[in-house]
């Protein structure tokens, strides 16, 4: 699909690259503090695979550029943002970079260190596995980030803290989350097209369970107490269906009026000439992909070179 196309079927696509956002899911982290103000009070955030950084402007814009053009600003004052990913990114004026696997614990104790020793009063997370187009195993691969995600927020996140965590089998991430956040939302941002099945895990007032270890994270998300009260109930069935069954909180996010994702919308119009589209502000640095367009990059040289051969022959 090329740019102008794009840009007609994909308003926040094209609007991104018009206000200067990485991608599209910036919007969509915008729509989600609409409704829930996120960032208020926040000192220390942490974005989890961050990468290209769309995310991680969002924080920088909301959060750590009003601080530092406040006039009493003091750097010691400033909201410390720490973005993890396995990919580089480019930087983002305000945003700690940490090139890191969220799985290790040595990657927790790098962000506590950029807090001089304090936990986040925030951490985001829009980690998607690369797909691999077979919806059964991608969706069992998203629905495996809890527990990488997890992991590290029960290090680097303070007791009353925030969580927002991208997710798509709302159910069993709900039952999952509520052991450790007494108020569990999923939102629906506005910029998600209603053809996607993703939404967004809202969890406030971060309370582990009394006598919590880390280590037993695993054994604990695979058997959880029903939200109902029931003890020992698998998390796969007893509490989805009849007299245990719970109604999950679900909250669209975003102007109503505002702009559809799954609409097509003309081109604006531009006094003496055509829209030009724009290229993508920022392109990964490094995408894992990178290497699979090389080669077919390479194969298809290599096929050219060999059908003029042929031709000259």
């Amino acid at each position: 699909m090329g740019k102008a196309s794009r840009d007609k079927r994909d308003i926040y696509y094209r609007k991104a690259k018009e206000e200067g956002w990485r991608a599209r899911s910036a919007f969509k982290l915008l729509q989600i503090d609409e409704e829930f103000n996120l960032f208020e009070g926040v000192k220390r955030v942490v974005d989890l695979c961050a990468a290209p950084g769309s995310w991680s402007q969002v924080l920088s814009r909301k959060l750590y550029l009003p601080a530092k053009l406040a006039p009493d600003a003091k750097d010691e004052n400033l909201p410390l943002i720490v973005a993890i990913d396995l990919q580089p990114m480019a930087p983002i004026e305000g945003v700690i970079q940490v090139q890191g696997d969220i799985t290790n614990a040595r990657t927790a104790e790098v962000v506590i260190r950029h807090f001089d020793g304090c936990k986040a009063d925030l951490v985001v997370c829009d980690g998607a596995p690369d797909v691999t187009g077979l919806h059964d195993m991608d969706e069992f691969v998203q629905s495996q980030l809890i527990l990488p995600g997890l992991t590290i927020v029960t290090h680097v996140l303070k007791e009353g803290g925030k969580l927002i965590f991208r997710g798509k089998d709302t159910s069993l991430l709900y039952c999952q989350l509520k052991l450790f956040f007494p108020v569990v939302t999923f939102a629906k941002p506005k910029s998600s097209r209603n053809s996607s099945i993703e939404a967004f895990a809202v969890c406030e007032n971060y309370s582990p369970p009394e006598g919590f270890n880390p280590k037993d994270l695993h054994r604990l998300l695979e058997k959880v107490g029903s939200p109902s009260g029931v003890d020992d109930t698998d998390c796969c069935s007893g509490w989805l269906e009849g007299p245990n069954k719970v109604y999950i909180p679900f909250l669209a996010c975003g102007d109503l009026s505002g702009y559809d994702s799954d609409r097509s919308y003309p081109l604006p119009k531009v006094a003496g000439g055509t829209y030009q589209s724009l290229d993508p502000v920022q392109p990964p640095i490094a995408p894992p992909y990178k290497r699979a367009l090389e080669l077919k990059k390479a194969s298809s040289q290599g096929f050219r070179e060999l059908e003029k051969l042929s031709l000259d022959s």
